[in-house]
């Protein structure tokens, strides 16, 4: 029989993997597996307190806060954000998704809010990454992976961005990242207050996810885990060390991929979206709202055009949704996203399962690894 132990084991210490954290929830049962190291040398074991850069992760976290200001009346679903984002009030958009930066037409209408939320408004990653208008969004924005440091502080990067033409009209395409960073300059811009302190009240604080933001503190650095990828010849490569880009807050605080955070965190976080949006009795969310975020918000073409991200499931806000038994792991209604320092993390409504995996390896595409295709086995108990 398949256990998380035996999975971990496979894949980590001799594997590629230096190291890695697992948490499945089934109920009121949790499992917890810590294996191999925190670091890339191999000398600092792993524990369960350790703290991984989450990348992607960091997305359905913004989502939510979003729509805590969309409960709170501040905003709604078709509001166009030019209102905040005055940068953003008059885009526009190629001729065609492969023409040159300079063919553009004026956008056909407003980006709204619901479009920044379901990742649907114009501005993105496409299947194809040698399009014209992809290349500013890794030159001048400093889209892929996560490097806080160099990324200019958010007045500045959404000036950047106003130069930077859609690949879509409005609603019209589903692309990937970018979205979630203009999600977080408009979470400061309504609630007049910086990304990481409005986070870290009306999310961390209340949910008790004490080692979830967009640094580590000097005290918490020796649960930091580094951050590594793999060389050409199959050797780790050390990418980032616990002292390095995530030691000291960021001018750009990333709604995309910037937070921290501990399998703990997280599965906090997961808690409140399946009691309805409450924590221990609190409202933190409306059940509509956690409804929305969980929902698939793509058309079939949408999805189909996503396929190189998405693999046939939809997009809710801030993360993916399986709407079908795609492969065996796939729940229908499973809601959850993969980051690419190697991390990924689900929930499922109609079960109550939450799944949870941190490594510190960062992926070579964005195919998922092996290691996370027979977590997420181990998970929907197949």
């Amino acid at each position: 029989m398949t256990t998380l132990h035996n999975i971990m084991e496979t894949y980590i210490g001799e594997g590629p993997v230096p190291g890695a954290v697992a948490l499945v929830a089934r109920g009121g049962r949790v499992e917890v597996q810590a294996a191999g190291s925190a670091d890339a040398e191999g000398s600092s074991p792993m524990a369960r307190d350790s703290i991984f850069r989450i990348a992607s992760l960091t997305k359905p976290v913004v989502a939510a806060a979003v729509m805590m200001l969309v409960d709170e009346g501040r905003i709604a679903l078709d509001d166009p954000v030019a209102t905040w984002l005055p940068e953003l009030a008059s885009p526009s958009v190629v001729r065609t998704p492969d023409g040159p930066v300079d063919d553009v037409v004026p956008a056909a209408g407003p980006i709204t809010v619901f479009d920044l939320l379901a990742s649907r408004a114009g501005y993105g990653f496409p299947s194809d990454f040698s399009l014209p208008a992809v290349g500013p969004l890794f030159s001048d924005l400093k889209q892929g992976p996560p490097q806080p440091q160099l990324v200019p502080a958010p007045d500045a990067w959404m000036a950047a961005l106003s130069r930077i033409p859609l690949l879509h009209q409005p609603g019209d395409g589903w692309l990937y990242n970018t979205c979630s960073d203009i999600q977080g300059v408009l979470i400061a811009r309504v609630s007049g207050r910086p990304l990481p302190e409005f986070l870290a009240e009306r999310l961390f604080e209340p949910l008790g996810m004490t080692d979830t933001g967009f640094e580590v503190p000097a005290g918490k650095l020796d649960r930091f885990t580094s951050y590594c990828r793999l060389g050409p010849a199959g050797d780790r490569e050390l990418v980032d060390a616990p002292d390095g880009q995530w030691s000291s807050r960021p001018a750009f605080p990333s709604g995309a991929g910037g937070l921290v955070s501990t399998v703990d965190d997280w599965h906090a976080f997961a808690g409140m979206l399946l009691a309805d949006g409450s924590a221990d009795g609190r409202p933190l969310l409306s059940p509509a709202s956690v409804r929305q975020l969980t929902t698939d918000h793509l058309t079939r073409a949408q999805r189909d055009a996503g396929r190189l991200f998405l693999e046939g499931q939809g997009w809710g806000f801030g993360g993916s949704v399986d709407i079908e038994a795609i492969d065996p792991w796939n729940v229908p209604g499973r809601y959850g996203w993969v980051g690419g320092t190697g991390t990924t993390a689900h929930l499922t409504p109609s079960t109550g399962v939450v799944a949870i995996l941190l490594t510190q390896l960062e992926l070579a595409g964005p195919t998922p690894p092996a290691l996370m295709r027979d977590f997420w086995r181990y998970a929907a108990g197949v």
